[in-house]
């Protein structure tokens, strides 16, 4: 398990550094995911059946504990339930029209790349 963690906390340090010393305009954390990515596509790419692994059980231990990220922010929303109540509907309003929007132009990627290709789904 310390293997596994390791080699997240090395990504992540390998994608601060990078970041940092070529400027990138990305966060360190987000070349670090990349670089981990790469590490574990190349991992499957050498053992593609993961069920049992170390791997597994580090990650289904991460995801378990995933949940308590979110009780933060659950508390920093009931703290401004006053502005909630001001800005809701706007809140509502967007959230519903940029999943929408999200959902549209999914569908116009997808047919693209469907007519672009020219097979049927």
């Amino acid at each position: 398990m310390i293997a596994i963690l390791a080699l997240l906390l090395a990504c992540q340090l390998a994608g601060e550094i990078l970041a940092r010393s070529l400027a990138l305009p990305m966060p360190g954390p987000v070349v670090g995911l990349i670089l981990l990515a790469i590490v574990l596509l190349a991992w499957v790419q050498r053992r593609p059946d993961l069920k049992g692994t170390l791997l597994d059980k580090v990650t289904t231990f991460l995801v378990g504990g995933l949940g308590l990220l979110f009780v933060p922010t659950g508390i920093g929303v009931v703290q401004q339930l006053g502005l909630l109540g001001d800005y809701g509907v706007g809140i509502v309003l967007t959230l519903i029209i940029s999943a929408v929007l999200t959902m549209l132009a999914t569908v116009g990627a997808f047919l693209a790349v469907k007519h672009w290709t020219g097979k049927r789904p």
